[in-house]
């Protein structure tokens, strides 16, 4: 959160979940900091779908399938590095497809994000609700 705070194009924000704290953009809220390890990105369509397949082999991200928000679990260094460059995504996505801001509804609550030694052997995330 310290460090991208520090980013010229974010500032911080209440969570629009009502659940921790936020960075957004002059248009919409970009990322959500529901603990330390648990962070809500908001992304495109377009971003999702163009990196779809990369996620999937990612064990830090998690889809809820129709949302334009993934989940990234900060396990390690790498996954905090994948965050920033993803935050980095999220900023040229939005500012490259402007339009009517969207409500800021994101997957708290509706992704279980194991720790990776509790996930031996499982792919996805449970989907709650």
């Amino acid at each position: 959160m310290d460090q991208l705070a520090a980013w010229p194009d974010l500032s911080p924000c209440e969570a629009g979940c009502g659940t921790g704290r936020a960075l957004r953009s002059v248009r919409d809220e970009i990322v959500h900091f529901h603990s330390e390890r648990d962070v809500d990105l908001h992304l495109t369509t377009r971003a999702i779908q163009r990196l779809h397949y990369d996620f999937a082999e990612s064990t830090a991200i998690r889809l809820v399938p129709g949302s334009r928000w993934v989940t990234v679990h900060l396990d390690c260094e790498t996954d905090v590095d994948l965050l920033l460059s993803l935050v980095s995504v999220a900023l040229k996505a939005h500012s490259a497809h402007p339009g009517h801001p969207v409500p800021a509804v994101c997957n708290f609550h509706r992704v279980t994000v194991l720790a990776r030694d509790e996930a031996d052997g499982y792919d996805e995330a449970d989907e709650v609700g």
